[in-house]
């Protein structure tokens, strides 16, 4: 079913639990670019897909072309086997083949291989880890659906959004912020990860509506992220097992917000982990809400903060409504967004095979829809200029009665084969998970797989653990006997 225009059979009223879980940096070609043929969903209408013909030159001029990667191979599911550029200066150069945007801004997305090649030059010379055999071409391997049959019949089985891009061309942390606060305060760099504006958790708070944030395996790297989130009760914030009690006792918040766990044996999907445990996380989400008492009024968004370097086809479009006053760093404006990244919405209001957009000659969506999804259905005011300007979530919600089958009945999620190549490392964001809630009381579970006494019970003891093992690995590693594990 198309969703390009705006519908006025919303069934957003009908939904009581917005659940919204974020991925680590992958583009949409990546992961859902072949979800169907010819770039033509199940009714005929567009898909903004692959062709399969789509290429990118490397350094000598030569075409390199998308392809299937084949998950028979060992090795798969760690693909593109190194950790491609991320940032302001490395997106440029994916979008416009230089670290500097052009006026005006017109990306051609030809210069994906080229960083690539640089990206594993500079993860080499940095000892950080490299699967074996990886080449600048990998970075134009894409995911067939099969390869992901979770995330595929989730976007097949209810709705794809193929024109969902992050808020803004560049890394992690300031994506989320516009995930959680719509701004970044002007920041364009993981060098800041902690904002001082009122988020959406602060916003429904003062309006006596609830709101969850859970973990996977530990406290929830956002909590750190906002004032209003760190001086939150304790009882704002779970793991993913509490996420799982709420969903099957039927007291999940107004909204909620997973995390994966960030290690590099974790389930994120930051390039190069592995990808079939993030299946298998998605999955237990949606198990979780399926057979809980409130899913018929739920409505689950699944996304990624940032494409991470990989390879996307379409341009990020510009006209995007700055949200406030901040000068952005790099000279930014905050007027075009950043590059396509994967996005489902699951509902038992919404009709399989659906392709929804914002209107057409709109703004078009971005993570801050999530937000003013929030906004439209609980009766709050935006945050700033940018959840102001965007489209909500709601036309996707057209069915007056829920449905009843389920797209993943038979489908059993994936496992990778071959060994993680960073399974030595620890990840940026596990260590900046660890410092920014060192001052918080960690659970005696948490700490029980560590090599930390029982007593032991701050973050700041996990904090220092991290540190250390950091330090010990490093140690290793430049002696050539870098520790696994």
């Amino acid at each position: 079913m198309d969703m390009t225009a705006p519908n006025q059979q919303s069934q957003l009223s009908s939904i009581q639990h917005i659940v919204q879980v974020m991925f680590e940096n992958r583009s949409f070609d990546h992961m859902l670019g072949f979800l169907y043929p010819k770039k033509t969903g199940p009714n005929g209408q567009p898909f903004e897909g692959l062709l399969g013909t789509e290429s990118n030159n490397d350094e000598n001029g030569n075409p390199v072309t998308v392809y299937q990667i084949d998950t028979g191979n060992p090795g798969a599911y760690f693909m593109p086997g190194a950790d491609p550029g991320e940032g302001y200066a490395n997106t440029n150069s994916q979008l416009f083949g230089s670290g500097r945007a052009p006026s005006p801004p017109v990306a051609t997305n030809g210069g994906f291989v080229t960083n690539f090649a640089a990206a594993i030059s500079f993860d080499q010379r940095d000892n950080r880890s490299v699967l074996s055999g990886t080449t600048a071409s990998d970075i134009m391997g894409v995911f067939p659906p099969a390869a992901l049959p979770v995330l595929s019949g989730l976007a097949a089985g209810y709705a794809v959004c193929d024109h969902w891009y992050s808020s803004v061309p560049t890394e992690t942390f300031p994506n989320r912020a516009f995930a959680c606060a719509a701004t970044s305060q002007g920041h364009m760099n993981d060098s800041t990860s902690s904002y001082t504006v009122q988020s959406i958790f602060g916003l429904m708070t003062a309006h006596n509506l609830s709101w969850k944030i859970y973990g996977y395996d530990a406290e929830p790297l956002t909590r750190g992220n906002f004032p209003d989130t760190a001086n939150a009760p304790d009882t704002c914030f779970g793991r993913f097992t509490d996420f799982q009690a709420d969903a099957a006792g039927g007291t999940l918040a107004q909204y909620s917000f997973l995390e994966p766990s960030w290690g590099s044996t974790g389930n994120s999907q930051h390039p190069n982990y592995d990808v079939a445990l993030g299946e298998a996380f998605l999955q237990q989400i949606y198990q979780a809400l399926r057979s809980g008492p409130g899913w018929n009024q739920t409505l689950l968004v699944i996304t990624y903060d940032e494409h991470g370097g990989l390879y996307d086809h379409v341009p990020p479009p510009s006209g995007a409504t700055p949200p406030d006053s901040s000068i952005g760093e790099f000279g930014f404006d905050f007027t075009r967004f950043g590059v396509r990244v994967p996005a489902v919405l699951v509902s038992a209001l919404i009709p399989a095979g659906t392709i929804f957009r914002g209107p057409a000659g709109a703004t078009p969506i971005d993570h801050t829809s999530v937000l003013k999804t929030v906004e439209v259905r609980f009766g709050l005011p935006p945050l700033t200029a940018r959840d102001a300007a965007a489209p909500d979530l709601g036309g996707v919600l057209t069915l007056t009665t829920p449905r009843t089958d389920d797209p993943l009945a038979a489908v059993v999620a994936p496992a990778s084969t071959g060994a993680n190549p960073a399974a030595a490392e620890v990840s940026h964001l596990q260590q900046l998970q660890a410092q920014m809630t060192a001052d918080l009381p960690v659970p005696a579970e948490q700490l029980a797989d560590q090599p930390l006494l029982a007593s032991q019970r701050t973050s700041a003891d996990y904090a220092h653990y991290i540190e250390a093992r950091t330090s010990q690995w490093k140690t290793a590693r430049d002696a050539g006997q870098a520790p696994h594990g």
